[in-house]
């Protein structure tokens, strides 16, 4: 890939990355609740859901995704059911479990934040719209399509994981504000709120038009 066509990619990711949605939202929320070094891990597997879409993006799989309806339909009722599943998991934790002093809210498995962030990424139809949509943008003739994917992936996951932390480091600054059963109870019902919102709206997600 030219450097100028990098260079170019590197922006488009970072503004992909930035714009909130489900990753922002689950990023910082694990942030809060448990600590930038535990968040990691659920932003380890928003990395490998990214990694999947890339990937399906890449191999065509995702254009023909978007040809069929039904397919469609099926990973975007279930991307918009898990979010608001996990949004209604965190809504009902309430304040039962408050940040006091050193000690944290348990966070579970590590594998568990991990899946938690892999499954918010994988069954995300935006996600693949967007990559299907912008991937051809960045790829010529003139190169390998297999580098040229290899850098993407690279960048895209690279780029992704700083701004994913930089949201969790965000929300974990907040923590010793947030140390009473009250405050505990208001940041869960904010952030399952939120991911619900944001799973709800996934319903109203079309597909683009290329089946006319």
């Amino acid at each position: 890939m030219d450097l100028h066509l990098w260079l170019a990619y590197v922006a488009a990711a970072f503004l992909i990355a930035v714009s909130p949605g489900s990753g922002a939202v689950l990023s910082m929320s694990h942030g809060l609740a448990y600590g930038v070094r535990k968040a990691s891990a659920t932003i380890g597997g928003l990395q490998l859901g990214l990694l999947l879409i890339l990937l399906v993006a890449g191999a065509g799989v995702g254009s023909l995704l978007l040809a069929s309806e039904l397919a469609f339909n099926v990973v975007k009722v279930l991307g918009a059911l898990y979010l608001i599943y996990l949004g209604w998991c965190q809504w009902r934790a309430g304040g039962a479990s408050p940040l006091a002093g050193a000690h944290e809210v348990p966070a579970g498995s590590w594998r568990k934040r991990c899946l938690t962030g892999f499954l918010t990424n994988a069954t995300n139809p935006k996600g693949i719209i967007f990559m299907v949509a912008v991937l051809p943008q960045f790829l010529t003739d003139a190169r390998p399509l297999w580098s040229q994917l290899l850098v993407i992936a690279v960048t895209t996951l690279a780029v992704d994981t700083v701004v994913m932390h930089g949201y969790a480091a965000s929300a974990s600054a907040m923590r010793r504000l947030l140390r009473s059963a009250r405050a505990v109870q208001a940041q869960n019902r904010v952030f399952g709120g939120l991911l619900m919102a944001v799973g709800a709206g996934l319903f109203f997600v079309q597909r683009g038009a290329r089946h006319a």
